[in-house]
C-alpha cells in the first residue's frame, strides 16, 4: 500500500467575529480557542476566516484604520505566530493590514518557525473599496515543509484567474479566507449549498488542487453572512460535509497534499494540464512561462 507523500490534517474554522475596537480582544480569544480545538483534533494546517481578528463591516475608513496593524510586527500576528510555534502547526488567517497610510485586507500564513508570508486581497467587494487598497503582491505561493500553500480571499473566487494562477505556480492547497455575504435570493439550493460553495468546488476540480475555504456566520451591523465553509478535494467534491449557514463549526480533512501534483488524466486522450491552449490565452491572462512551476 502506498504511503502518503505529504499527509496533513487540515481544519477550517467557521465562527462569528464582530467588528468594533471593543470586540478585538474577544475576537482574538475565540480565534485561539477554536484554533486550539482544531490543533487538539490533530490539524496541522488551520484556516480561519477573512478579517477574523477585526470583523468585517467597518463604518468608514477611519474605523478601518483604527482596526488595522502592520504585517509583520503587529500584536495580532505576533499572537498567531506564538500559537503556531507552541503547537507546531501552520495557521492561515485574515486581518486588516496598515502599511503607512494604506490599508489592505490581508491573509497571513504562519508556522512553527514564525511568519511565512502574506497575501493582499486583489478583488475588493462593495464598501471595501472605500477603505482598502487593492492588493499589490500578486498571487504568491509559499513553500513549506507540508507543501506549497496559496491564499485567496472571498470575492477572489469569483475570478477564475486567481485559483488558476495559484495552481499554475504549483500550489498544492489553496486556503480561501471568506466573509461570504447574503446576496439577493436564491441563496441556497435544495442541498443547502450556496454559489460560493460551488465556485470553490469548481475551482478545485478544474485546477486539480485542494481548496480549504473558511467562512464566517452571524450578523454584523445589519449584514448577514453565509457560512457554508468546506474543504474541496482535487476532484472538486467536498471532503466530508459542507458547513451550515448559521452554526459555529470546525471541519477536518485528512489529505495527501502533494497528490495535487499528479496529472489528472481523464481518459486515453485527455490530460487537464497538457490540454491547456497556452498558445491562445496565456498572454491574454498575463501568465509567463517562467512563473509557472511544473506540476
Amino acid at each position: 500500500m502506498n504511503q502518503p507523500a505529504s499527509p496533513i490534517r487540515v481544519a477550517v474554522v467557521q465562527f462569528d467575529p464582530q467588528v468594533g475596537i471593543a470586540n478585538r480582544e474577544e475576537n482574538q480569544r475565540r480565534c485561539l480557542e477554536l484554533a486550539l480545538k482544531a490543533a487538539n483534533g490533530g490539524a496541522n494546517l488551520i484556516v480561519l476566516p477573512e478579517l477574523a481578528s477585526t470583523g468585517y463591516f467597518f463604518t468608514n475608513r477611519q474605523d478601518a484604520f483604527n482596526h488595522a496593524e502592520p504585517v509583520p510586527g503587529g500584536p495580532t500576528l505576533q499572537t498567531w505566530e506564538d500559537f503556531a510555534r507552541e503547537h507546531r502547526i501552520y495557521l492561515v488567517a485574515g486581518l486588516a493590514e496598515r502599511d503607512g497610510m494604506r490599508l489592505f485586507n490581508t491573509g497571513v500564513l504562519v508556522g512553527p518557525d514564525g511568519f511565512i508570508g502574506k497575501y493582499r486581497k486583489a478583488h475588493l467587494w462593495n464598501l471595501e473599496k472605500l477603505w482598502f487598497t487593492p492588493g499589490d503582491l500578486g498571487f504568491p505561493v509559499f513553500d513549506t515543509p507540508i507543501g506549497r500553500i496559496g491564499l485567496l480571499i472571498c470575492w477572489d473566487i469569483w475570478f477564475p484567474e486567481v485559483p488558476r494562477i495559484l495552481s499554475q505556480q504549483g500550489a498544492d492547497i489553496i486556503c480561501s479566507l471568506n466573509n461570504w455575504v447574503w446576496t439577493p435570493p436564491p441563496l441556497f439550493d435544495d442541498a443547502g449549498k450556496c454559489m460560493a460553495s460551488y465556485l470553490t468546488m469548481t475551482a478545485a476540480h478544474v485546477n486539480n488542487v485542494f481548496i480549504a475555504a473558511a467562512s464566517r456566520i452571524g450578523e454584523e451591523r445589519g449584514a448577514r453572512y453565509l457560512g457554508c465553509s468546506l474543504i474541496a478535494g482535487t476532484n472538486g467534491w467536498p471532503i466530508g460535509a459542507v458547513a451550515s449557514a448559521d452554526q459555529q463549526e470546525i471541519l477536518f480533512a485528512d489529505i495527501d497534499v502533494t497528490s495535487s501534483r499528479s496529472a489528472p488524466i481523464w481518459n486515453d486522450l485527455n490530460d487537464l494540464h497538457r490540454d491547456r491552449r497556452a498558445d491562445l490565452y496565456d498572454q491574454m491572462l498575463g501568465y509567463t512561462q517562467h512563473s509557472c512551476l511544473p506540476r
